[in-house]
């Protein structure tokens, strides 16, 4: 027994400890909350208080259920159920629903979108893909919250709901001709799984008694996640009882769109006025800098939850870095992950998290760009998205055909895109619609951005797009080992890495332009906040000026940023707050004095390329852009010039492989570049 406690830090020991309900824990991000709950567990077990095949612990992925079986067989209480809310639920239904009703239980279904497109067109909606999808996470989250198809119209408009172009009332008709449908087939779906079991508890004292005489002690990880629905189907399974341990941090609550409820987190004692209050507060994952930087983060809000206390060394200062825009942006995160790799970091112990799906695009094409494997989390990559797919095979047929050639590249992706359901303002609100609309908004920044960089050698027609289209998917479909990671905020949830890169961090696209209640605003700062706190050494964060380059650079940092940058960096007139924020290019750090600004790095930090002949390089770009009469970037950028001064090319074939090194250049120019390396 003191070999099973020794091992907990004080708070944790205090949690294993309190083996009798009702318990709260408010476990910040990186304090070992798993840890202390299954070592709550098997000392109860150990003890004799807990008969182990008594015990439910509830969680809400299946991943988190597999680690948490994991641990407690390790700690010698294999016997306890740990199990998210649908399989408990459903294991239960499969047992009792034919015992109850003498009838098959109704088969679960995988997805809702077949049984949903019959009932929108009952209702003589026609609803694509999207907006199916769209529709089905908002019956999501009409059941979870106990909202029946006849209330859906008024709570909807009470709560802000929406579906991107459809009113309230539509909606509702298309959720009730949806539930007609589904029990018309004998189906049932994830949420009925919930409802039905809490119809039999509620309803079947039988059913009940068995239920409660198999589980007598219950733990609930991630408590501020819980729905109405699922708060409802445990108070059922509890009965009255208040052998109840809840474990969670409201400052982790990001799913409030999808049902999530953190007032049965914060409000525990309120239900349950006798419950031990114990706070997880030792973060054992990221450096002092990380935690300080959360906690300020967090520090005058009402997301506000534990205050993080670091038990690492000291690390890196978390860097804070405007750049000119999304592609720069890109590429100096790919520059530094670069740099890590050759330092000797492990590609799998970086990430690179945003706000949005479609905002991974830029980062892969970076990284193909310097040969750096990466995995996309939580969603196809850019180019496999059924959207982008679909759009690219209409602009190759547009191209092939001849269509829209006199117009311009631009005007013809976007009378392409148009004709599928692009326009120049995105829909409101979130959702599938919404991710849709930003992947082809993608695709007309690409547009813009081939059409105002014009290249020696390279046409500016449609078919020259489509071929640069088709080099991009081609190079971001290398075969993946170790890589980076891709991934937005909420699928970062749970998941940590050495490194972490946090882009995309200008208003409007954190907080998300559709935010725009105090809560949705605060639930953004809580996104935030979790990127953040996915970090245990390197944290960098990151914004762009402009959305394209040359664009004009109008874009402030999130407002979430305030706190954290530097004085200096902050404005109360018009002029963009990023606009006083010097950073090193080699390490993210402010810079402070002239001579550092100067050259762009800290006087202690080597540069990652031979400053010498990246100087004779811009000197020769220099006089041959005067002999030809055009502008010294159209000879090759900065940027160019200082990855081949980092790599130092001997071959025509090495410099093809430097980003924005085609063909026709290492034609024209190659053989003086290469003198000059030699």
């Amino acid at each position: 027994m003191p070999d099973l406690l020794d091992a907990l830090d004080p708070e944790q020991r205090q949690v294993a400890e309190a083996l009798r309900g009702p318990v709260r824990v408010l476990a910040g991000a990186g304090t070992g909350k798993t840890r202390a709950i299954t070592h709550r567990i098997a000392h109860g077990v150990a003890t004799g208080v807990y008969a182990p095949t008594e015990v439910l612990a509830v969680t809400f992925t299946t991943r988190a259920a597999g680690e948490m079986r994991g641990r407690l067989r390790a700690l010698g209480a294999g016997g306890v159920q740990a199990r998210t809310f649908h399989s408990a639920a459903l294991r239960q239904l499969r047992y009792f629903w034919p015992r109850v009703q003498g009838t098959e239980l109704p088969t679960l279904i995988e997805s809702k979108i077949g049984l949903l497109a019959s009932a929108a067109r009952r209702q003589r909606l026609n609803a694509d893909q999207a907006l199916l999808r769209d529709l089905a996470s908002e019956i999501e989250w009409a059941k979870v919250s106990n909202v029946h198809p006849d209330d859906y119209a008024r709570v909807a408009r009470t709560r802000g709901r929406s579906v991107s172009g459809q009113d309230h009332d539509t909606v509702a008709r298309v959720f009730a001709a949806y539930e007609d449908v589904k029990r018309g087939q004998g189906r049932m779906d994830m949420e009925d799984v919930l409802l039905l079991t809490a119809g039999l508890l509620d309803e079947d004292e039988r059913v009940a008694a068995q239920v409660r005489s198999q589980y007598k002690w219950f733990v609930v990880d991630e408590f501020q996640d819980v729905s109405p629905l699922q708060w409802a189907l445990l108070r059922l399974w509890l009965g009255g009882r208040d052998e109840l341990c809840v474990v969670g941090d409201p400052a982790q609550t990001i799913y409030s769109f999808a049902g999530a409820d953190a007032r049965y987190l914060r409000d525990f004692r309120t239900e349950y006025p006798s419950a031990a209050s114990i706070e997880l507060v030792r973060n054992y994952r990221s450096t002092p800098e990380v935690v300080d930087a959360a906690n300020t983060l967090l520090a005058a809000s009402s997301s506000r939850g534990v205050d993080l206390r670091a038990q690492r060394p000291s690390g890196p200062s978390v860097s804070y870095t405007p750049r000119p825009d999304e592609v720069a942006e890109a590429d100096a995160v790919a520059a530094q992950i670069a740099r890590l790799r050759d330092a000797g970091r492990s590609l799998g112990e970086v990430a690179v998290l945003f706000r949005i799906n479609a905002q991974s695009e830029s980062f892969e094409e970076a990284l193909s760009a310097r040969g750096i494997p990466y995995v996309v989390r939580g969603a196809a990559r850019f180019f496999d998205r059924a959207e982008v797919r679909e759009a690219v095979t209409r602009l190759r047929g547009a191209a092939r055909s001849g269509e829209g050639a006199d117009d311009g590249v631009v005007a013809a992706v976007t009378g392409i895109l148009g004709g599928m359901g692009w326009k120049a303002e995105p829909p409101t609100g979130r959702g599938q619609t919404r991710d849709r609309w930003e992947s082809w908004q993608a695709l007309v920044d690409q547009a813009t951005e081939f059409a105002a960089t014009p290249v020696e050698g390279r046409s500016a027609d449609l078919n020259a797009f489509v071929d640069d289209l088709d080099r991009r998917a081609s190079e971001q479909h290398a075969p993946v080992a170790d890589g980076v990671t891709l991934a937005t905020f909420h699928a970062a949830k749970g998941l940590e890495w050495d490194s972490v890169f946090l882009c995309g961090l200008q208003d409007g696209t954190l907080p998300i332009t559709y935010a725009e209640s105090p809560a949705a605003i605060e639930e953004e700062r809580r996104l935030l906040y979790v990127g953040m706190t996915r970090a245990r050494v390197d944290l960098s964060l990151s914004w762009s000026l402009a959305r394209n380059p040359g664009g004009r650079a109008s874009r402030k940092p999130s407002r979430f940023l305030d706190p954290l940058l530097p004085e200096s960096a902050r404005t109360t007139g018009e002029q963009p707050r990023s606009r006083k924020v010097a950073s090193c290019r080699e390490c993210g750090r402010p810079l402070s004095t002239g001579a550092e600004k100067k050259v762009g790095r800290c006087a202690d930090c080597p540069a990652s390329y031979d400053e010498a002949l990246f100087e004779k390089l811009r000197e020769w770009r220099r006089e041959r852009a005067g002999e030809e009469g055009k502008p010294a970037f159209v000879v090759f950028t900065d940027a160019t010039l200082q990855l081949i001064a980092e790599h130092k090319p001997r071959t025509n074939e090495a410099l093809l492989k430097i980003s924005g090194i085609g063909r026709s250049k290492v034609e024209k120019y190659g053989e003086d570049v290469l003198t000059l390396v030699d």
